[in-house]
């Protein structure tokens, strides 16, 4: 992907997750809003790691959001590109997140 490509994929990912913390979890989706809605993105190395990552994620009741893109400009369709994990307590998201690379 593209370098606009993974920066779209990537806020769908946000989004996503966020609206699932604000309708399962709103006191801690006010509080990261209110904290100035913290955003860091890693990178995985394969789709097996990004679909572990949020198996991981959901073992741990994390807000999650799993990009499946459309195909319509540069991948094939139904490929999932990203994943949104949070808002959520940061020692709980680093558990999952630690181990991957800054992007």
């Amino acid at each position: 992907m593209g370098t606009g490509k993974i920066v779209g994929q990537a806020c769908h990912a946000c989004l996503g997750a966020s609206e699932e913390a604000r309708k399962h979890n709103l006191n801690i989706w006010n509080k990261w809003l209110c904290d100035g809605a913290k955003k860091i993105v890693v990178q995985v190395s394969s789709l097996e790691e990004l679909l572990e990552t949020e198996q991981q994620a959901r073992r741990l009741r994390l807000p999650t959001s799993l990009v499946i893109d459309r195909g319509l400009t540069q991948i094939p369709p139904d490929t999932p590109t990203s994943l949104g994990i949070g808002p959520a307590d940061d020692v709980v998201v680093d558990k999952i997140t630690r181990k991957l690379k800054l992007l």
